[in-house]
């Protein structure tokens, strides 16, 4: 089985109580998005508008950072583009290549190399992560993840599988 749900995982992942709610600690995605880059062009007839150069998206504690972000207004989506970072101070990092945050669904999705780091105790990595921002619930694949219109296309995983190391407490430091 090529996508792992990572329910299991997520207690040595995110340490017990972030694993009672979520990959990303206790987050409400209904806050305020506020995004800030070096650079800005809006399309106001598309109704699209693009930030570039060291781009942050913060909601609550959870910060997103890319090179170039696109807030899609009538799609209420955001596309994270080159060098992904979504950071969660309770809960670790997680890197990608590419990435969307559905504002609606309130699902955030990572592809390319993907890996999600809780220091000193666990590293899982895979090619396609999607988290349920109210939920928590995460799923990692390997899979190769086709193009689309906002996201490039992203290898698969080596040997087609999502991988993990797990710490146990005992040599957590």
């Amino acid at each position: 089985m090529k996508k792992l749900l990572l329910l299991a995982a997520m207690i040595g992942f995110c340490g017990s109580a972030a694993a009672q709610s979520g990959l990303l600690g206790k987050h409400d995605a209904d806050l305020p998005v506020n995004i800030s880059g070096d650079g800005f062009v809006g399309d106001t007839k598309a109704k699209t508008f693009t930030y570039s150069g060291n781009v942050i998206a913060k909601q609550g504690d959870i910060r997103l950072r890319a090179d170039r972000m696109k807030w899609d207004q009538p799609a209420d989506k955001i596309y994270a583009n080159g060098k992904v970072v979504v950071d969660s101070p309770k809960s670790g990092t997680v890197t990608g290549d590419n990435g969307v945050y559905d504002l609606t669904k309130k699902l955030v999705t990572l592809s390319g190399h993907v890996v999600l780091h809780k220091q000193g105790q666990a590293t899982m990595s895979g090619s396609l992560l999607t988290v349920n921002m109210v939920t928590g619930i995460a799923n990692l694949g390997a899979a190769p993840v086709p193009a689309t219109p906002d996201q490039a296309a992203a290898p698969g995983a080596p040997g087609g599988r999502v991988t993990g190391v797990i710490t146990p407490k005992s040599q957590t430091p």
